[in-house]
């Protein structure tokens, strides 16, 4: 989600020499990939849970998740309404983009916050112990800063003068 999301980037991006149209494209693209690995990990949990006889959705890391799931799949449609937009009868595109690139920005900081939150679970806290679970709670934070830093200096101030 978070490359899909830097291919608009001029500083952070291997794709900068594309065109935009390209990289519009590479994104739809990654953040397919991304929902549909997403949907196949959701898969596997339902499955595992229900084999060890386990209830679903009692924690915060699976309620977070869930929702962040349906939120994606939200994006996903305002992100083909764009792609699409005579098909979709859209009259401002200009006003969903920013909707769209707000939205996005908050989806991924749910998805961060559902990482964060799963290493909290009792499993993760048993498999990882010391200085290794502080590593690994500082990693999920640095994409998320540059990605808020990227949409709020490049992207929203242009958009809102515009508006």
């Amino acid at each position: 989600m978070a490359e899909a999301i830097l291919l608009f980037s001029s500083e952070h991006s291997p794709f900068f020499f594309c065109s935009r149209k390209a990289r519009i494209r590479l994104h739809w693209a990654g953040q397919t990939l991304a929902i549909l690995c997403a949907s196949l990990g959701l898969g596997f949990i339902i499955c595992s849970r229900t084999r060890s006889e386990l209830p679903h959705l009692v924690s915060w890391h699976s309620w977070v998740g869930a929702l962040t799931l349906l939120a994606t799949g939200g994006q996903a449609l305002c992100g083909l309404c764009l792609l699409c937009p005579q098909a979709a009868r859209v009259s401002r595109v200009a006003r969903l983009k920013l909707y769209h690139l707000t939205c996005g920005l908050v989806v991924y900081l749910m998805a961060t916050a559902t990482v964060l939150l799963g290493l909290y679970s009792v499993w993760f806290q048993a498999q990882i112990k010391g200085a290794a679970w502080y590593l690994c709670l500082a990693l999920p934070l640095y994409p998320a800063l540059v990605i808020m830093h990227q949409i709020s200096s490049s992207y929203l101030p242009r958009k809102k003068m515009e508006m």
